[in-house]
């Protein structure tokens, strides 16, 4: 007989899991598909906010009835002067996102969502400035697969962290699952971590 999960991650990135897999808690993964389109006029915070209740309610649709067991769900997005950066539609959209981040701040905001016998968000704001590229280093970039996949173009737990000048904020939150913000909702619905 298997044992029951602290909680379930209602995501199949495997960043989400390495981080919740770095604090200790157990997990188990389902698979959500959920419409990210942004809305028209929505705010780049109510974005991130609705997507990771979205994904947390739509992996308690999930579960076996009788199963009570908290889900989380979580979001991040890039934002540069404002407007949403999503992930990069090919290579020419890549190299103009990064290209756009070079020499600048721009935000990163992830949100987490806990859906259990009440649902909580938390959300978690960083500050990250790029030096400056060349278009020779984007396209270099590109190459190495990483892009392609990622919110802005980059990963920062990868070869784009040579890209980063400063980062203030939570450096997990750029990678996608902001632990304190994470740690808190846990403390909130009473699950053990460490």
């Amino acid at each position: 007989m298997s044992m029951q999960p602290d909680i379930y991650l209602a995501s199949t990135s495997p960043r989400r899991h390495e981080l919740l897999a770095q604090i200790g808690v157990s997990f188990g993964v389902l698979r959500v598909d959920i419409d990210e389109q942004h809305l028209p006029g929505e705010a780049p915070l109510d974005y991130v906010t609705r997507l990771a209740l979205s994904k947390a309610r739509a992996g308690k649709t999930l579960l076996e009835e009788g199963d009570y067991c908290p889900v989380l769900g979580a979001d991040t997005t890039v934002v540069a002067d404002g407007t949403i950066m999503g992930k990069p539609r090919d290579r020419d959209d890549a190299l103009a996102m990064l290209l756009r981040l070079s020499g600048r701040t721009h935000q990163v905001i992830s949100a987490v969502a806990l859906a259990g016998a009440h649902e909580a968000v938390r959300v978690s704001t960083s500050n990250v400035t790029f030096r400056t590229l060349t278009a020779a280093e984007c396209q270099a970039y590109w190459e190495t697969g990483e892009p392609q996949d990622k919110a802005g173009g980059y990963a920062i737990q990868g070869c784009a962290a040579l890209f980063v000048e400063r980062l203030e904020g939570s450096y997990s939150g750029v990678m996608g699952l902001p632990l304190y913000e994470t740690a808190e909702l846990f403390k909130e619905f009473k699950i053990n971590i460490l």
